[in-house]
């Protein structure tokens, strides 16, 4: 009988400890996926900046040539 209370008491501790090992594993993987969602979120940012630059370097140059094409046209 004592060795049956043993062996219940060693199962129970070890599940108890398999448990905790779980929770932390849980953790550390909310802190993955809070990390990943911020990667993602900084990654988005910086390609609308980008998108924006590139725009409005488009938008500059096409002003150019739009007025340097007026300026050649009022020339001729």
């Amino acid at each position: 009988m004592g060795a049956t209370k043993h062996l219940m008491s060693l199962l129970i501790s070890g599940a108890l400890i398999a448990g905790a090992g779980g929770a932390v594993m849980a953790q550390q993987s909310d802190k993955d996926k809070d990390s990943v969602k911020q990667t993602t979120k900084d990654v988005a940012n910086d390609t609308k900046k980008a998108a924006k630059a590139t725009g409005k370097a488009v938008k500059k140059t096409t002003k150019k040539v739009v007025h340097k094409a007026a300026k050649e046209t009022k020339t001729n």
